[in-house]
């Protein structure tokens, strides 16, 4: 019986995408972003978060595609920028969600989890307010995806380790 391939950690999205997003502001950036916060003076005030870090972490949103600069101007001021996701950044929405599905279950307050995602329904379907949750599921529609049920397999990228 032949063994599994071995595949090098080298070549890893794992780490790439860590690299973009794996330090904590940055993703508290993204998650603000989704609750419709675009302004640096608001990202500061609702992170408590250093001006200078704050710029450096929108700075790296931007280089990295997750995010844009959109112009804007105060009657009277200079042009300044506000923060949008990109198509990019708003694929991070399930990374969060499984976060904060893994954050309730392990490390909530003893009172339960401080914020629910839930379903709200678009024009012409019917109401829902069902709590979101993120599931494994294969392409061929299995879902629930048990972890024993799952195996690493090398990919048109993979650098394989000789035996």
């Amino acid at each position: 019986m032949d063994a599994e391939p071995q595949i090098s950690s080298v070549n890893c999205s794992v780490s790439r995408a860590l690299a973009v997003v794996g330090e904590r502001w940055t993703l508290l950036i993204v998650r603000e972003a989704f609750a419709g916060v675009r302004r640096f003076g608001d990202f500061r005030a609702r992170l408590g978060i250093a001006s200078n870090l704050l710029a450096t972490r929108l700075d790296t949103l931007v280089e990295t595609e997750v995010m844009r600069r959109v112009p804007y101007r105060e009657p009277g001021g200079r042009q300044r920028f506000e923060y949008e996701l990109t198509p990019r950044g708003a694929d991070l929405r399930p990374v969060l969600v499984a976060l904060l599905q893994w954050g309730d279950k392990y490390l909530a307050d003893p009172e339960g989890p401080s914020v629910i995602v839930r379903h709200r329904a678009g024009p012409g379907e019917t109401p829902c307010e069902a709590p979101v949750r993120v599931v494994l599921e294969c392409a061929a529609g299995h879902s629930a995806l048990p972890p024993d049920s799952l195996r690493r397999a090398p990919g048109p990228g993979a650098r394989l380790i000789e035996p």
